[in-house]
């Protein structure tokens, strides 16, 4: 009789345990343009980072963790739907390969379907707070179609576009110098237009009516103006902060966001301690431009930057606080990362370094060398993962889609590809290898590289089928641009491919050649096949950073005055008093 009772409290206790873990809370970090070498877990003896190098210290950290995209929108667009963001039309055919505008239709498609709206099935209570950057409007200023309200977040507060340098007065313009250049352009050539119009017209060459060119060259010349007004109010129209589907600041204010956005988390935390819940701290820092409150600024050994990092930091421990006086730190899964490399041309108008450190690893932010793409990963759950747990293995961003979908004991969805994979076998050292034997990495709508590990080799062969011409030449970036971009004169194709073996060359430093590695061939036709497959894979589906998604339209402008008051309100003061 003892030994019955032994055997069902036993069995009790094991479907106790394994109900509380079907249904941890998720606390997912992720920084913005975060370089790699940043943090003092990933090797920075400078940067003071002891909130997250304790995450690391207290779970597993993923050495070989890999954004999906080197750019902010696609790179997040896989992170949320767990599928390249090729699968979603979240992928330009033109230079520019995020969204710029709040007033633009683009977005993350209603079809595709987010961790969030899964967990939202499962009875968790889910929160955005931060940047989103996945689009707003469809075909109204109100219809939030792309909205994190209509993608399983039972609460926003945040930024729905981007934190640009235009955002915070001061910092200068991301855009300006190309936009006074095209321009000048424009009005040079409706100059020389006109003048060769009326001298045509002069000399009886022309017939037609002179009032038809000039109401031409007038309509010309309001839609000129409109783009004047539109620039030069880019930050009033651009830089908005929302609770929900209101907007309670435009333009968002700097001063101490990070405080209110850690405490938006922490209020959400304590309003749902009693249930499953998911909260997506997503944060702009350190995307440009850098901001950091009183408490913070001047206080760390790099610049703004390193106080923005810093604080960043201070916000995540206050997080975990939080948890732990409500005892559900034993509950919770907590995962940081950062959506893709640091951007490291940024330099600010006082020619202060405002980009981030990638440690060891070649290029940045918007190309597909590991700089770019390579990112902090870190992951704690104590009781379920081990400390100091380090798995060398590639892992990929879009992993967290079916880690926490199949954790939240709901299905994976069956009618669609999902690129990630469950991490979970690799944390419990259940398994040693990576499910991940190829990852794609494209540059915008173009596949840039690809990266093979094969079963029973230590290797990882990663093969460039383009890459971008750093300028200037030398240098480890684009910094005559900004940014390096996908096609044209801006980069080298490669035939054969240019090949590395990262497990020897982890800086990309010496491509491999027929005569220096004698699976050459072998491996590129291995990659080949595999290019084949995934592109076979694709679907076409509408292009969401189309120029028609992506420009500006003003029927969709979000607005919370009217555009005489140049859609200016700050309601943040006013909100606050309502929310618990």
């Amino acid at each position: 009789m003892i030994l019955l009772f032994h055997v069902l409290f036993y069995l009790w206790e094991v479907s106790n345990a394994s109900e509380i873990v079907s249904k941890p809370n998720i606390v997912i970090f992720m920084a913005d343009d975060l370089g790699i070498g940043d943090l003092g877990c990933f090797g920075n003896r400078t940067l003071r980072t002891p909130n997250i190098d304790k995450l690391a210290r207290e779970g597993a950290m993923l050495t070989q963790h890999i954004a999906a995209s080197p750019l902010c929108t696609p790179s997040r667009a896989a992170f949320m739907t767990g599928r390249y963001s090729i699968r979603s039309g979240i992928a330009s055919v033109h230079r520019t390969g995020v969204f710029i505008f709040s007033g633009s239709s683009g977005g993350l498609p209603s079809e595709e379907t987010t961790f969030a709206k899964l967990l939202q099935q499962e009875g968790y209570s889910t929160a955005l707070i931060g940047k989103w950057h996945l689009g707003i409007n469809c075909n109204s200023s109100n219809d939030f179609c792309h909205h994190p309200l209509s993608h399983g977040f039972d609460y926003f507060y945040g930024i729905p576009l981007t934190n640009f340098r235009d955002c915070i007065p001061g910092h200068g313009s991301v855009f300006a110098n190309g936009f006074k250049m095209y321009i000048h352009t424009a009005l040079q050539f409706i100059g020389i237009a006109l003048i060769s119009l009326k001298a045509v017209h002069y000399l009886g060459l022309f017939r037609g009516p002179i009032r038809a060119l000039g109401y031409f060259f007038l309509i010309i010349s309001v839609l000129l103006g409109l783009l004047l007004l539109l620039w030069y109010n880019f930050r009033y129209l651009n830089c908005i902060l929302m609770r929900n589907h209101t907007i309670i600041q435009q333009p968002w204010i700097s001063e101490n966001f990070t405080q209110r956005l850690t405490e938006e988390g922490k209020r959400f935390i304590k309003r749902n301690n009693e249930a499953p819940f998911l909260l997506f701290l997503s944060y702009p820092h350190v995307h440009t431009a850098i901001f950091a409150s009183q408490t913070f600024k001047g206080k760390s050994k790099h610049g703004l930057y390193g106080d923005a990092v810093e604080e960043m930091d201070w916000s995540i421990g206050d997080i975990l606080h939080v948890l732990d006086q409500w005892h559900l730190s034993e509950k919770t899964l907590v995962y940081f990362t950062s959506d893709q490399g640091a951007h490291i041309e940024e330099i600010s108008v006082n020619g202060e370094v405002h980009g981030g450190y990638n440690g060891i690893y070649k290029g940045g932010k918007s190309t597909n060398w590991e700089g770019g793409i390579r990112v902090p990963g870190l992951l704690r759950w104590p009781g379920v993962v081990e400390p100091n747990t380090y798995i060398d293995e590639p892992t990929s961003n879009m992993d967290i889609f079916p880690t926490v979908v199949k954790l939240a004991g709901a299905s994976l969805p069956k009618d669609r590809i999902i690129d990630g994979h469950d991490l979970m076998p690799l944390l419990h050292g259940k398994a040693v290898r990576s499910m991940h034997e190829f990852l794609f990495h494209y540059c915008n709508a173009h596949l840039n590289a690809v990266r093979w590990h094969p079963e029973n080799s230590t290797s990882i062969w990663k093969v460039f089928f383009f890459t971008p011409n750093f300028s200037p030449e030398g240098s480890n970036g684009c910094y005559d641009y900004h940014v390096c971009f996908c096609q044209g004169d801006f980069v080298t194709h490669h035939d054969p491919p240019l090949l590395f073996d990262l497990s020897k060359d982890p800086e990309e430093k010496n491509p491999l050649t027929p005569e220096t590695e004698s699976q050459f061939y072998e491996v590129i036709q291995v990659i080949q096949q595999a290019v084949n497959n995934h592109t076979a894979s694709l679907s076409n589906v509408p292009n969401q950073l189309s120029f028609d998604n992506i420009l500006w339209k003003p029927w969709l402008q979000p607005c919370c005055s009217s555009f005489l008051q140049f859609c200016y309100c700050d309601h943040e003061v006013e909100e606050n008093k309502d929310v618990p």
